[in-house]
């Protein structure tokens, strides 16, 4: 009920607001259990996703969208209560990932749709990063049930870093055709077959958002961005500092002058 009172006035805002188109509607099933896997661009993405879907998709979120404070950390956790989102802690280590895997599990035994972002985070520059197989491929085969690539388009353009107020725009939803991995059933244990189940759903989700691959984690992405980053303020504070030194070196330099002359 709290579900659809949310769906009813958030999802219809941004509908009316931003009018987002989604192609492939019909690939998702009217009931039973399925996977929704997408790319991840933006924080609005869970609020796009959703309100595209007639039916209500559970996602796993970080805790801390339940626990921030302030009013808008209030207004985010009342949201992800309001559509059903599971918060689960991210520092917990192995405990937690396992709790994330049954969570998504118990999801599917109740015949409903569980959404996943598969790469683990926001990708930092739009382009589409390694998926994560703890996650993703061992609920696929330990819930038995499709899974379907989804790509968000343009989402990360809405709102982008440093950016209040959000852009008027379309952002979009690609749903791909089902795809089955039964043939994997009981292997769950398997590194490799997970690699390749998560490697096959990347490759699907890529086809529809058009994104470049990256082949590494987004979380490795972001340490070499904010790497990058230090080090270019630290070059451009020493060459400050170096300008600074030679500047007072050639003001020290035209004062001596001044007094041989004088």
């Amino acid at each position: 009920m709290l579900y659809g009172a949310m769906k009813l006035s958030i999802g219809g805002t941004l509908k009316l607001a931003f009018r987002p188109w989604a192609e492939g509607l019909e690939n998702v099933p009217a009931e039973g259990p399925a996977i929704l896997a997408s790319n991840h661009l933006s924080f609005s993405d869970s609020f796009f996703f959703p309100a595209m879907l007639e039916r209500k998709v559970t996602f796993i979120a970080k805790s801390e969208y339940f626990t921030s404070p302030g009013v808008k950390g209030r207004l985010t956790a009342a949201f992800f209560k309001g559509v059903g989102q599971l918060p689960v802690d991210r520092s917990g280590g192995r405990g937690a990932g396992e709790a994330a895997i049954r969570s998504g599990v118990e999801v599917l035994e109740r015949g409903e749709l569980f959404g996943i972002y598969p790469e683990g985070t926001r990708s930092p520059d739009g382009r589409l990063y390694r998926g994560k197989p703890g996650g993703l491929a061992r609920i696929a085969l330990a819930g038995g049930a499709p899974v379907i690539p989804v790509a968000m388009i343009d989402t990360e353009k809405i709102q982008p870093p440093g950016k209040v107020v959000p852009k008027l725009m379309r952002p979009g939803m690609r749903i791909g055709k089902p795809l089955d991995f039964s043939r994997y059933e009981g292997m769950d244990g398997d590194r490799f077959i997970l690699r390749a189940v998560t490697d096959e759903v990347m490759y699907e989700i890529m086809k529809l958002s058009g994104q470049e691959y990256v082949d590494i984690y987004a979380t490795v992405a972001k340490r070499q961005i904010e790497e990058a980053a230090k080090q270019r303020d630290e070059r451009e504070k020493a060459e400050r500092a170096a300008r600074a030194a030679k500047a007072v070196q050639a003001a020290r330099g035209a004062k001596a002058a001044q007094d041989e002359q004088g």
